[in-house]
């Protein structure tokens, strides 16, 4: 670099790529007790090893001090038509700063996509978890490896770990067999002083074992995630509706197919409790006269085009009544002078002469829209979410009206634990969250699962200090336990809970309310410049999705003794080896 300009521009570019935040995870005091832990985190290199760097599993996050490991043969096994993905480590070891570049030689088949690996605070770990179950004790608090940034090269802090992401695209039609490749990491000196342009270069080399299987798209398992459009418009500070919100919108559903979602929530209506002043509610809504409602369905119209263009194939409606109990109706908005009003008082009954007037004027409409559109026989419908066993008698009510007034309204589901819902035929899809799920799966009635906010502990979630690879046994355990779907709350949640007050994802996430919510339930992507930045809860997710699917391929039992250790979603292996050992069995046609 020629000048200080030129530099500055350069470590400011690499700091926003690297979502550098000025966090100090290690304090130490200057005493001769802390001298020893001085020097076991900060040890000296002999041999002029100035940057250590290793091939890594997808399933081991490395923290800031994540001992470097010794660069070591690595395999990975595949089967055709998948994505695999792994890391590649680097420490640096001196007191001087680098700048590290990384490119892969012999991948060209494979399209390899190279990530930087971001670092994000976490200021507490999930609560009413044993130690045995968290990832990061002994980093955590701290910084934790989560965004994918969209960058090659990187800047190599003093005694320091990194690493980058990498994904490989095996194609359908490419041979089977072993393939070499070589990742080459280039590094110099950089930063005033200290041996500045001093260079180096590093390989590592990878084999890629391709098997036979060409896995096909997962069937009869849907994914559901909802996505909050407020979020956007307040992160970005786009208008509503506006040109660049839908380009954004489309980004995100775009992304949310590619990693395993093939249902898309249509927020037609309103569903967040609080009063907004900027709703994301699809219909236009006008009343001429007290209790005469016109819907104009230009914009659903529009929505349900965007989305048939980029192949989503099943939608999922608004729900009619507010969560929690069933006790009032969903926020329904129309605009007057400029400002969006409710229809209703927000504590009005939800079996009121009022609410019961909009469905009588609003049901048959959309109707006919679904039938306009032709996805009445692909869409999923709500009551309301999350009522418990006390509201059985409300929500059984809600069910009447919707079979007088809607009864072509099926499948419904909801989110809802209480088995009774279930027994008792309340509803067409009921999805209890993991604890409920036992008793759903005992009783052989028909289910999707969700987790939200909860289940800690031993249950499989995906939080920031959730271990990757209990994390990744989702697809094993929502095949041996016969979930036909899952839904989860947080896409893109980076408001804070029930507000339309924005939080930086990049530093707060748990919507401001931990410890009710822990780090990273919230959101599992980031906002980028022109659409999402992935994370690594987020592609280890859809690698999770993939094994269901190699599992479909393969055609395997969903209680073949294999999955004998499988006992329930707190209950089950979680380690890697377990993962690599079944699949490499079922790849290899063990």
């Amino acid at each position: 670099m020629k000048s200080n300009d030129d530099r500055r521009s350069f470590l400011k570019k690499i700091a926003i790529s690297s979502v550098g935040v000025s966090v100090m995870p290690y304090a130490f005091a200057d005493s001769a007790v802390n001298a020893k832990a001085r020097a076991e985190v900060f040890p000296v290199i002999a041999d002029g090893e100035e940057l250590s760097c290793w091939l890594e599993s997808s399933l081991n996050r490395i923290f800031p001090q994540s001992p470097a490991k010794q660069a070591a043969p690595f395999e990975l096994l595949a089967a055709r038509n998948s994505r695999i993905s792994f890391q590649i480590g680097f420490r640096n070891n001196t007191l001087k700063v680098k700048k590290l570049d990384c490119t892969i030689e012999g991948a060209e088949e494979l399209k390899p996509l190279v990530r930087l690996v971001g670092l994000v605070p976490m200021y507490n770990f999930t609560p009413l978890t044993r130690v045995e179950e968290l990832d990061g004790v002994g980093h955590l608090p701290g910084l934790v490896p989560d965004p994918l940034m969209p960058a090659i090269n990187a800047i190599a802090d003093p005694y320091a770990s990194r690493s980058f992401w990498v994904t490989l695209n095996i194609p359908a039609r490419i041979k089977p067999g072993k393939y070499n490749l070589k990742v080459n990491l280039t590094w110099e000196n950089v930063y005033f002083g200290l041996e500045r342009g001093k260079k180096g270069t590093v390989s590592l080399p990878l084999e890629i074992n391709i098997a036979q299987m060409v896995v096909k798209p997962r069937e009869n398992f849907h994914v559901l995630h909802w996505w909050r459009g407020e979020a956007t418009w307040n992160y970005y500070k786009t208008e509503m509706f506006d040109d660049k919100w839908w380009q954004l919108t489309k980004a995100h559903f775009i992304d949310m197919l590619d990693h395993g979602s093939d249902v898309i929530y249509v927020p037609v209506l309103f569903d967040i409790k609080p009063v907004f002043k900027r709703p994301c509610q699809l219909l236009i809504v006008d009343e001429p006269s007290p209790g005469k409602y016109v819907f104009d369905w230009s914009r659903v119209k529009k929505f349900m085009t965007m989305c048939k263009e980029i192949g989503v194939k099943k939608f999922e409606w608004s729900h009619l009544w507010v969560y929690w109990g069933l006790e009032n109706p969903v926020r329904v908005y129309k605009k007057v002078n400029n400002e969006f009003v409710m229809l209703w008082p927000p504590d009005i009954s939800g079996f009121s002469d009022t609410f019961i007037n909009f469905l009588k004027q609003f049901l048959p409409q959309f109707h006919k829209f679904l039938l306009e559109e032709n996805v009445l026989q692909d869409s999923y419908f709500h009551i309301s979410d999350e009522p418990s066993a006390k509201h059985l008698d409300n929500y059984r009510k809600a069910k009447n009206v919707l079979k007088e007034l809607a009864p072509w309204m099926h499948p419904i589901m909801d989110a809802l634990s209480n088995i009774e819902y279930g027994k008792q035929g309340l509803v067409d899809i009921p999805v209890p969250q993991l604890p409920g799920a036992k008793a759903y799966y005992e009783a052989k009635i028909p289910h999707w699962v969700y987790y939200c906010t909860a289940p800690k502990g031993d249950y499989l979630n995906r939080f920031f200090d959730t271990p990757l690879a209990k994390l990744r046994m989702g697809g094993f355990l929502f095949y041996h336990l016969k979930a036909q779907g899952f839904l989860h709350w947080g896409y893109n949640y980076w408001n804070k809970l029930e507000t339309e007050e924005i939080l930086d994802p990049f530093n707060h996430a748990d919507a401001g309310v931990y410890p009710e919510i822990p780090y990273g339930d919230p959101f599992v992507v980031y906002p980028g410049p022109d659409g999402p930045i992935s994370s690594i809860r987020w592609e280890v997710f859809a690698e999770s999705l993939q094994d269901y699917a190699i599992l479909q391929t393969a055609g395997i039992d969903p209680d073949d003794q294999r999955f004998a250790a499988l006992k329930t979603y707190a209950d089950y292996p979680k380690s890697e080896a377990w993962i690599q050992k079944t699949l490499s069995d079922i790849l290899n046609k063990k």
